[in-house]
């Protein structure tokens, strides 16, 4: 059994998961009880696509792929800090 047909098994796996968390946060985005919920399920949406983007990079053995998912994780961490900011005290700004 070469390395690909292993990945090729481990992503006939993983893919399923994915789409289901994928689609449990677009729920969660579209119930949206309030806004740090509505936050955290765009945060774990856009992790879960950079750790797929990732998974991906290795399989085409591609560098963009790895440096789109290093920026839509920063981007994601950069909401969050955005929304506890905000949250926290009222205004973002300087």
């Amino acid at each position: 059994m070469g390395l690909e047909s292993q990945f090729m098994t481990f992503m006939k796996v993983v893919i399923p998961i994915y789409l289901a968390a994928f689609v449990v946060y677009m729920l969660s985005v579209l119930r949206g009880r309030s806004v740090p919920d509505v936050v955290l399920a765009v945060d774990c949406m856009s992790f879960d696509v950079a750790a797929f983007m990732a998974i991906l990079a290795v399989y085409f053995r591609s560098t963009f792929l790895v440096t789109g998912a290093i920026v839509l994780a920063l981007w994601a961490y950069l909401l969050d800090v955005y929304v506890a900011k905000h949250l926290a005290e009222g205004e973002v700004g300087a």
